[in-house]
């Protein structure tokens, strides 16, 4: 299978103990083993929303224009559709392969049922080589590696979370921004150790600058990175585990860290400004017989919320300080049904001197889930989130998502 889809689906199974699938359809090709491997999901949400106020950053949904509070869509979970292709090799001593796959959505709610945005994401094209005595480099587009544990742990994983629907209908946001801030998919050069006796590490440089917004210059403009900026450091993400079994239990711990050189544009009465992003991690997933419990925190100084440097700054006052974090309890019922509990909170302060505003102070989730194996590769899924956002101003947001569906791997 895919790794990074393994990776997403033992963080899963790890949580859920689900009944996704161990490997893909497997293709011998000569000197190449080829994996055909990916999901299908889908879910009907509900949501109500409880207020009409407007937060920057807000994940709660609020009322329409009309003072509607209630809307509907059948939409991706957290994790995308998925189809996958990892072709794995020997040769000279070395494991050698590569990764591409795609991601299509369900539907948007629009007339022809295609979004505006992209129909079908492309999130992974990389190569890997190395060897278990000495490790394995990475190079292309995956996943992040700050964070990345954050999401594979999260339960909603397997269905949709807390948060509004992304527009373009792509997907969900899960525990995105209301527990953690997102790994996203980027374009990297990576190291990963062996695997010493559990413990294993990761750094590697990425693209700098992955996205940024909320920075405002003199006149209340927003600025943003731009291409036409050059930049004069890579981004650097680095990460270490551990884990471990023993009979019945298990479990892994981990912890992070990220920076990130961050040059914003200017306008007419500003000159460019430039600072160091930060932020760091630290978890844990343990589990024992049938119950297993997941803790995650973090915090940054100028990484903002949600997504990486997203509302880290002020362009008058500076940087703005971030924490949060999650915690996740499950529980494996007689009928192998699995019962997750989780709380999760992302909070974004201002930055020194900075006026109160309808800037967000905090996205809060709060998830009941229901995570039914069908057959081996099949997953009914039933989950009820309420997220809760308020601004710095004293603005409030709140809304509550139903949602039933299924997701299938192979």
């Amino acid at each position: 299978m895919n790794k990074n889809i393994k990776l997403a689906v033992a963080g899963a199974v790890l949580a859920m103990s689900a009944s996704a699938a161990n490997a893909g359809i497997i293709i011998p090709a000569g000197d190449w083993t080829l994996d055909v491997n990916g999901n299908v999901n889908a879910f009907a949400n509900w949501t109500k929303a409880d207020h009409s106020d407007s937060i920057t950053g807000g994940l709660a949904k609020s009322k329409d224009a009309l003072g509607e509070d209630k809307t509907q869509g059948i939409n991706t979970g957290l994790l995308p559709a998925w189809l996958g292709f990892t072709g794995t090799t020997r040769q000279n001593d070395t494991d050698v392969s590569f990764t591409i796959s795609m991601q299509p959505n369900v539907s948007s709610n629009g007339v022809t049922g295609d979004s505006a945005a992209p129909a079908t994401l492309f999130r992974q094209a990389n190569l890997t080589f190395g060897d278990k005595s000495w490790g394995s480099v990475k190079l292309g587009k995956d996943i992040g590696i700050f964070a990345s544990d954050a999401i594979l742990n999260d339960m909603t994983l397997l269905g949709v979370g807390g948060g509004a629907l992304n527009s373009g209908g792509s997907t969900t946001l899960g525990g995105i921004g209301s527990g953690y801030i997102y790994a996203a998919w980027k374009g990297q050069v990576a190291y990963t150790t062996p695997n010493f006796n559990g413990f294993q590490a990761t750094v590697g440089i990425t693209n700098p600058n992955q996205g940024i917004a909320g920075a405002q210059d003199n006149n209340g403009t927003a600025l943003t990175t731009t291409s036409s900026l050059f930049q004069d450091r890579f981004g650097v993400e680095g990460k270490a585990s551990y884990s471990f079994t023993a009979d019945n239990f298990s479990g892994k711990i981990w912890v992070g860290g990220a920076t990130y050189k961050v040059k914003l544009a200017q306008d007419a009465s500003t000159s460019s400004k430039e600072y160091s992003a930060t932020a760091a991690d630290i978890g844990a997933n343990i589990n024992a017989g049938n119950a297993g419990v997941t803790g995650y925190y973090y915090v940054g100084e100028g990484a903002g919320t949600t997504f990486m440097l997203g509302n880290g700054y002020d362009q008058t006052k500076g940087k703005r300080d971030s924490d949060g974090g999650y915690l996740q309890l499950t529980y494996k019922l007689p009928t192998a049904t699995k019962l997750g509990l989780a709380y999760g909170r992302s909070n974004l302060d201002k930055a020194s001197g900075e006026a109160n505003s309808a800037l967000v102070d905090s996205n809060e989730r709060k998830t009941v889930g229901l995570y039914h194996p069908l057959t081996k590769h099949l997953n009914l899924v039933a989950e009820w989130n309420q997220i809760e956002s308020r601004a710095h101003d004293g603005k409030k947001a709140e809304s509550t998502t139903g949602s039933l569906g299924a997701i299938l791997f192979f």
